[in-house]
């Protein structure tokens, strides 16, 4: 029996399309969760009246605005933890950036199915995250196209069979540019991302690679496999998600369309599978191309090798320093190439230093957030 959901990031992309599963699927949706108090949000509210409606943000707005739902609404960041700790929920954390930690830290303490399309949770606190599973006796489920492809590759089998793990790239709005290209890189342009339909961090994350670094950080801590065993290709079409090859030179892949619902679906229902809303993938539709990734034209991908080799604090100060350049890249203050180079001083400048708990994490961040600032301006 399914579990009911727990939405966390509510009027995102990936809350939007778990409430298109969980009416497709007609599952229980006992909360939303947002960070603020959005018309969108709102609307949520109305069209699931059972559900719970908790906001992040505490403001007298937000109480003003919300107040009319009554005891079905809560407000703050300890009410968010709260929701994600309801017991015998699926926690969908669909949060963006660092802020996502706190509650998939809290779904997994309270032994929770946590279905993390929040990859910062792993990149910031991967130690945390992997104590706290432990601890709670939790599940945690991949979101992310390229890590549910991996998890669905690797059912039944023993990762000390794996050879390597092969995430795929698109290669995003500017494949096969070289970097004087680059450099005149526009927001607009940036934001055109050839296959899927995301938010604007992410979207920009999948221009400059720096979001396949992130994944690849993200591979190496939910499977445990060290980071010489994860590679990654240029995929434009994005219909093969990743790759699995073992040590016999068998390789399994997991394809389909690029629809975040698949994923969504399959990391609330398993071990089972349920028929899908949208059927029907052509496989003579285009072909299957692979190309070797540009390192020296996108830096943003080793960066991510090396923050994940330097382990501890490291991963959380690129996830960080990369959130402030992207933000000032979007708000037209730095150009696209200088997001990386934002990072690259940030990982220089600050100690890495193992990490201990939610709170030290936070605090990382935040010291990561001022040198990037500092380097920005």
């Amino acid at each position: 029996m399914t579990r009911p959901l727990v939405v966390l990031g509510a009027t995102g992309s990936i809350g939007r399309q778990t409430i298109e599963v969980a009416s497709y699927l007609e599952l229980e949706v006992a909360a939303l969760v947002a960070g603020s108090p959005s018309d969108d949000l709102a609307k949520l509210a109305t069209e699931i009246p059972e559900a719970m409606i908790v906001v992040a943000e505490e403001s007298a707005e937000a109480r003003a605005r919300f107040g009319g739902f009554g005891r079905r609404v809560e407000f703050g960041e300890a009410a968010v933890a709260e929701a994600a700790a309801r017991p015998g929920s699926t926690v969908v954390n669909g949060i963006v950036g660092a802020a996502g930690l706190r509650p998939s830290v809290a779904a997994l303490l309270a032994g929770n199915r946590l279905a993390l399309a929040n990859k910062e949770s792993l990149v910031a606190g991967g130690p945390v995250v992997r104590a706290a599973l432990e601890a709670g006796h939790g599940e945690l489920i991949p979101v992310d196209s390229e890590h549910s492809a991996l998890w669905q590759c690797l059912v039944g089998e023993d990762i000390e069979t794996v050879r390597r793990l092969i995430l795929t790239a698109s290669g995003g709005p500017f494949r096969g540019a070289d970097r004087a290209r680059l450099a005149s890189v526009t927001v607009d342009e940036a934001l055109r991302h050839p296959t899927w339909n995301m938010g604007p961090r992410i979207t920009v994350d999948s221009a400059t690679l720096v979001n396949k670094a992130l994944e690849v950080i993200e591979a190496y801590l939910l499977f445990e496999i060290g980071l010489a065993a994860i590679d990654v290709v240029v995929h434009p079409k994005s219909i093969v998600h990743s790759l699995v090859e073992f040590v016999d030179g068998s390789i399994k892949a997991q394809l389909g369309d690029p629809d975040m619902r698949k994923a969504i679906q399959y990391a609330i229902t398993y071990p089972g599978r349920q028929p899908a809303a949208r059927l029907g993938f052509d496989l003579t539709a285009e072909p299957l191309v692979f190309e070797p990734v540009d390192r020296a034209a996108f830096r943003g991908l080793d960066l991510g090798y090396q923050a994940g080799t330097a382990g501890g604090s490291a991963p959380a100060v690129l996830n960080a320093a990369d959130e402030v350049a992207v933000d000032a890249f979007l708000a037209g203050r730095i150009g696209f190439l200088s997001i990386t180079d934002v990072i690259e001083e940030c990982l220089d400048a600050i100690e890495v230093v193992p990490l201990e708990s939610v709170d030290h994490v936070m605090e990382i961040d935040a010291e990561a957030r001022r040198v990037a600032r500092s380097v920005v301006s």
